[in-house]
């Protein structure tokens, strides 16, 4: 299948699931019970929410209209009560940002990354890549998230520890997060905004049919076609050495990474999660090992990507 056919094919996709999930009484329609045929919204009832003609709408979800106009795709996003990373997640299935798109480069660590890797001092970083490998740690980072893996598991793709993976199949990491559930419902929808932007990455559809087959929860919350940006979490943790700590997670985009993101954990200052984070510091070997400028930068698309923490 060609790039313009399968993106078409995710966008009819979106637009069918999501329309399935309103119900008419979420958007103002009289709700006829059990004599309605279909779940959620008829076609016809939200093309006339979005102010577009039924056969418009229904080539719109059978993949045979292209280049939908950006009016268009907000009015649908609109009638379709979609936040802002969902509707962002329907004009990049549209093919608005695939138009351009170049081959993406191999992902690595450069040195730069790892100066600002290093401006962070202890404070936990993870350089997470497109598919949400992990590409690189600090001692911190290797501490709070996967302090049972190898430490230098990031620097080669046979070996290199997968985010995703690791939440649903990887029992330490189930451990770590007090909500769960909303950890889980969070990296679902990461990983669904990256199969919108990459939607020809064999790696990237093989991880998820990979936790499809081996994980009921995920297969459930992928079902669903939910988004979710990337930007700022907080979560409670339940570390197995210092025991439960507030965080929030930032991302930040490297520059010229291509989907490259840097993971920050932080600490309210003078919090009980701040001196639980120093105690776990204080309890690390020198940094000899995780700190080495002659570590070379992690290269190339992981042949089989081994589990992890998502940060």
């Amino acid at each position: 299948m060609d790039e313009t056919a399968h993106g078409k094919s995710l966008l009819g996709e979106f637009l069918s699931r999501r329309r399935a999930q309103l119900k008419p009484a979420d958007v103002g329609l009289p709700d006829y019970g059990d004599r309605r045929r279909v779940p959620g919204l008829r076609r016809e009832e939200l093309a006339q929410l979005a102010g577009v003609s039924v056969a418009y709408y229904i080539r719109l979800e059978q993949g045979l209209s292209l280049n939908a106009s950006p009016q268009v795709l907000d009015a649908l996003a609109t009638a379709l009560r979609l936040d802002d990373a969902e509707r962002r997640h329907l004009h990049t299935l549209s093919g608005d940002a695939r138009q351009s798109r170049r081959r993406l480069p191999a992902e690595r660590v450069t040195a730069a990354v790892r100066q600002l890797m290093d401006a962070f001092g202890d404070s936990p970083v993870v350089v997470l890549g497109r598919r949400s490998d992990i590409l690189a740690w600090n001692r911190t980072g290797h501490a709070l998230f996967a302090g049972h893996l190898a430490p230098d598991s990031p620097d080669q793709a046979a070996t290199r520890p997968n985010t995703a993976r690791m939440v649903f199949l990887d029992a330490h990491t189930r451990d770590l997060y007090v909500d769960w559930p909303r950890k889980a419902r969070d990296v679902v929808g990461k990983l669904r905004q990256a199969v919108g932007k990459y939607p020809d990455d064999p790696h990237l559809a093989s991880l998820v049919g990979e936790l499809t087959m081996r994980s009921p929860q995920f297969a459930t919350l992928w079902a669903q076609h939910r988004v979710r940006a990337w930007g700022m979490n907080e979560y409670r943790m339940r570390h197995p050495t210092v025991g439960e700590l507030d965080v929030l997670q930032h991302s930040l985009p490297v520059p010229w990474g291509e989907g490259i993101r840097l993971m920050v954990t932080t600490v309210a200052p003078g919090s009980a999660a701040q001196a639980a984070l120093r105690l776990l510091t204080q309890t690390l070997q020198p940094a000899a090992d995780m700190s080495a400028p002659a570590r070379p930068a992690a290269t190339g698309t992981p042949a089989q990507v081994l589990p992890s923490v998502h940060p």
